[in-house]
């Protein structure tokens, strides 16, 4: 566990807050204030602060500013004030004062340590701007001025979900760099033949550039439902403030603040028909968890299949060869693990997990609000940014230098009863039957079996056996 962000300060110069619980003494040189300190020393879960998540960080700053806008806008907060909130929310999305949002990623209360953390970074560089000092907020306040129309059930919940659509593109934007790097080899792979299988026994010749080109549709096609999945995620509860009434706020607030969010994220974002259902529902967060779970589950069947395909090598498939990367083992020289795959199979064993962990805390919530909105984020978060980790390192680090080993598919499937299949249509399914026999039990080579007996002339069997005749339909 990371140590204390306050711990980390300075101990010196401190300035006096307070709340509804007292005063206390926060570091003069914090951003945060009195809100953030209790949550800092309320939730010592996992030592990781927000600031883990960038994405989320720049959004609540996206949030703030359309806020502010909306409310300068609307009459209800002056001009003075929403340029300083603005321009304090410009330095926090260019990635200024992260450091300064340190509560723990998960907490109670339904994500209001977050949006206090905001409120109180924004105002108080917000002060600075305006000329006056951290903690002097009577001249921009938090709560009153920084937080103004909104609540945290409204905020919060909005922001993960412009930061989702950022972690998407970037999760996206990986997977069709790995799908570009399968179809390549997959080109590259297009004339070696090899013994396909099902159920792990031989079945019928393919190429291995058939299957290299599989794996390349199916991650374009699970970047595709991320596609999807994404877009339900553009609907916000923006102006709903604590259940969806839009208690405290002008009659035109959502409409506007929404019209100011979408100008300054590029996002096309709407607002929810029923603000009071958008506020407790979190359905759009287990749609896209189901597909991120959906893709985590393919890209683990695909490493088991690189590494079964270069088990061995000598003694297992041996099919392919992985770019050896580091030394496998402390006690047997020589061996190489196929360490790329294997992390990325943890990866999707925990975005597995995480949709479990996103499901339940859906399940969870009641009546007008979900107040288990931050264990869904920190989920959904992980599994984004770990998959696009893993992603990244799975096309630059193992498929990219993947070989064939052409000589040895060849002799598989030259000794593979599963060959006879391709031969049935011409020699009958009788005599195929008595082929397949034999092979299995003289361990002989099918061609030189089928010359042997007279079967077919060698040059039907080299039409027969042709790459592109053995792997499509006649």
């Amino acid at each position: 566990m990371t140590s204390s962000p306050i711990k980390a300060m300075s101990v010196g110069e401190v300035r006096r807050e307070h709340d509804l619980l007292g005063e206390r003494d926060v570091p003069a040189e914090a951003y945060f204030g009195i809100h953030t300190l209790r949550a800092v020393e309320n939730f010592t879960i996992t030592g990781t602060a927000i600031a883990r998540y960038p994405d989320l960080v720049r959004a609540l700053a996206c949030v703030k500013a359309a806020a502010a806008a909306a409310n300068c806008r609307l009459g209800l907060l002056s001009h003075e004030q929403a340029d300083a909130i603005a321009l304090a929310c410009d330095e926090i999305r260019a990635g200024a004062l992260h450091e300064h949002f340190v509560v723990d990623v998960i907490q109670g209360g339904a994500g209001t340590s977050t949006n206090m953390n905001a409120n109180e970074v924004i105002a108080n560089r917000g002060l600075e701007l305006l000329g006056f000092g951290r903690g002097e907020y009577a001249h921009l306040h938090p709560l009153e001025h920084v937080n103004k129309g909104q609540s945290t059930n409204d905020v919060y919940p909005t922001a993960i979900k412009i930061a989702v659509q950022f972690a998407v593109e970037r999760l996206r934007s990986v997977m069709e760099k790995l799908a570009s790097a399968f179809a390549a080899k997959a080109v590259e792979f297009r004339g070696h033949i090899k013994m396909g299988r099902t159920q792990l026994q031989d079945a019928v010749p393919m190429t291995l550039g058939q299957e290299f080109g599989s794996y390349a549709v199916m991650v374009r096609e699970d970047a595709d439902r991320l596609a999807e999945a994404a877009r339900l995620v553009t609907e916000i509860n923006l102006g709903g403030t604590a259940i969806g009434t839009g208690l405290n706020t002008h009659r035109e607030y959502a409409r506007t603040v929404c019209a100011e969010l979408c100008g300054i994220t590029g996002l096309p974002l709407t607002t929810a028909s029923d603000l009071v259902e958008a506020t407790q529902d979190v359905g759009a967060f287990v749609q896209l968890s189901g597909v991120l779970k959906r893709t985590a589950v393919k890209l683990s069947k695909i490493c088991s299949d690189l590494r079964l395909l270069s088990s061995g090598p000598r003694a297992g498939l041996g099919e392919i060869n992985l770019p050896p990367v580091q030394a496998g083992s402390s006690i047997m020289p020589g061996k190489v693990n196929p360490v790329v795959p294997e992390v990325v199979n943890q990866v999707a064993f925990e975005v597995i997990g995480n949709d479990i962990t996103i499901s339940m805390a859906a399940e969870g919530g009641q009546l007008q609000l979900n107040a288990f909105e931050p264990i869904i984020a920190h989920s959904l978060f992980e599994s984004l940014t770990h998959l696009t980790a893993a992603c990244s390192t799975l096309e630059s680090k193992c498929v990219l230098g993947i070989t064939a080993n052409v000589d040895r598919m060849r002799a598989t499937v030259a000794k593979s009863a599963g060959l006879v299949t391709a031969l049935n249509p011409h020699i009958g399914y009788e005599a195929a039957t008595a082929l397949a026999a034999d092979v299995l039990e003289a361990g002989l080579d099918v061609p030189e079996l089928v010359l042997k007996r007279g079967l077919l002339t060698p040059e039907q069997l080299e039409e027969i056996l042709r790459p592109e005749n053995l792997t499509q339909p006649f």
